[in-house]
């Protein structure tokens, strides 16, 4: 299909991708239209790779060829100089393509887990950058799948995607209803339930028995707030990483990849 030029940023055909910035008003069309941006030629790619199926695409006229050999010839192909761009979006297109891609199912909960040796428990998790910050940790880090509290963000809005450069797209998640009761699935598929937290009497985490680490099932709370008094209630064990020179604590994704190294450090490369 030809590429069509877009001059009006109120033009019908890419409402997918007006107001990008605007969390609460994404939130509202995104999910209820069962629809997710990706955003550069790297991710858009790895969506692709994925299976997701691309709906539309919306590109910078000077950068019209970066994925016009994954497309099929009945996808919608838009272009617009990056002012038109920036007043359908809200901000700069530096990337030069964003992708508007249909929605998968979510797996069950026990669907993720019946594949997995270790997973990531994560109730609140409200941030998008972390959100997508620790899905690239699970992806690179020997972690199998995510369940989510009802209270996570979304792993597949725009910026969580970016964040984890699209790795999202490679990792199972589910999320895990009612909460934290259904933290009980979690413990029947065999996984041990390890709340994070940086409490001085936890266990430090490499010195976890061998039990204890087979088949974790690490919990981690929103940045500040942490795990609540509910989840750690409900946890087998609570887990710290030993910290020095009077540090109490580090910002939850990167807490996260050290515990997912850590967990899977004695793995056969």
């Amino acid at each position: 299909m030809p590429v069509v030029p877009i001059t009006d940023p109120e033009d019908d055909r890419i409402a997918d991708y007006r107001a990008l910035t605007d969390v609460e008003l994404r939130t509202r069309w995104e999910p209820p239209n069962g629809l997710f941006i990706a955003e550069g030629e790297l991710v858009v790619r790895r969506a692709l790779r994925a299976g997701y199926r691309l709906r539309s695409l919306l590109m910078d006229s000077k950068r019209g060829d970066q994925v016009a050999d994954r497309v099929e010839p009945t996808t919608p192909l838009y272009a617009g100089d990056q002012a038109v761009l920036e007043a359908i979006t809200g901000f700069h297109v530096h990337r030069g393509v964003l992708a508007s891609f249909h929605r998968r199912p979510q797996p069950s909960a026990e669907e993720v887990l019946a594949g997995a040796r270790r997973v990531a428990v994560l109730e609140g998790m409200n941030s998008h950058t972390n959100l997508g910050a620790v899905f690239r940790s699970v992806a690179g880090l020997g972690v199998d799948g995510v369940l989510l509290s009802p209270t996570c963000a979304d792993p597949l809005y725009r910026r969580s995607v970016r964040v984890s450069m699209g790795e999202v797209f490679a990792v199972p998640y589910a999320r895990l209803e009612p909460w934290p009761s259904a933290l009980e699935i979690v413990r029947a598929a065999g996984f041990t339930l390890l709340a994070m937290t940086p409490a001085a009497d936890a266990v430090p985490l490499q010195r976890l028995t061998a039990e204890q680490r087979a088949r974790p099932a690490l919990m981690l709370g929103a940045e500040g707030p942490g795990l609540t008094k509910q989840a750690f209630e409900a946890s087998d064990l609570r887990v710290v990483i030993p910290m020095r020179r009077g540090v109490d604590s580090l910002n939850v994704a990167t807490a996260a990849a050290v515990a997912f190294w850590e967990l899977s450090r004695e793995d056969g490369l």
